[in-house]
């Protein structure tokens, strides 16, 4: 006969396992990438100034470019042009200026906003706006929002059991520097969705879009080639 101390000790390991595999059950498809394996451009327009437009033309583009693509997904909010919203910066080159506002009332403005991109030594960053200060060293970024873990803590804004419920995608950067995206199978809320970040071991992540998004992450069954999309991030092999 077990004693009351191990019986008690037995259903707190079970209430722990059955909180983790309910966790681990979220409907959220991720690919981690490796910088020292795999290389990460941002792309929004072809060398002729058309937009690139949807991930099927990506990998058409990257093919011509005499390189595989391994996955791709759409990198933030875009205009009804299809440019980008906020900063964004393609190979060294500001194509769109940094948007410093603040407004609670919509996704993008709310605070902590963020920006996503790579130095040119090609290290990866998610910083929030006011951080994002000298600009010299970055080769590619794109701004969008909000944040969704600033420091390894959740944004403040977001509640728990919100209802607000959306096909959701976004990045983070875990302690060991790889970088996690990540897009929900299902609509999902922003505090579930940055909780799940979390648990990845990443400090910062921010959201990228809803339910417009987009991604080609073959292992995961997904090879979403239509939209109309903006920025578009790309991932191939060094």
């Amino acid at each position: 006969m077990r004693r009351p101390s191990q019986l008690l000790l037995l259903v707190g390991v079970l209430l722990l396992t059955t909180s983790f595999l309910k966790f681990e059950g979220t409907p959220i498809a991720s690919r981690i990438v490796d910088l020292r394996k795999e290389h990460i451009t941002l792309r929004w327009k072809d060398p002729q100034g058309h937009v690139i437009g949807d991930l099927g033309a990506l990998r058409t583009r990257i093919a011509q470019e005499g390189s595989d693509l391994l996955f791709a997904m759409n990198g933030g909010m875009y205009t009804h042009e299809q440019g980008p919203v906020g900063l964004y910066i393609e190979d060294g080159k500001v194509l769109n200026r940094i948007d410093r506002r603040t407004d609670p009332k919509d996704n993008f403005h709310m605070q902590p906003n963020g920006v996503f991109g790579l130095y040119n030594d090609g290290s990866a960053f998610v910083k929030t706006t006011t951080s994002m200060k000298d600009m010299v060293q970055v080769r590619y970024a794109t701004q969008s929002g909000p944040m969704l873990l600033s420091g390894g803590v959740i944004n403040k804004n977001f509640t728990p059991g919100s209802k607000n419920l959306h096909i959701r995608n976004g990045v983070g950067i875990r302690t060991d520097g790889n970088i996690v995206f990540a897009i929900s199978r299902e609509p999902i809320n922003f505090h579930d969705f940055a909780t799940w970040f979390k648990a990845q071991g990443c400090d910062d992540a921010l959201y990228l879009d809803g339910f417009v998004s987009k991604a080609y992450m073959p292992e995961a069954g997904l090879q979403q080639m239509d939209g109309q999309l903006g920025v578009l991030i790309a991932v191939t092999a060094r």
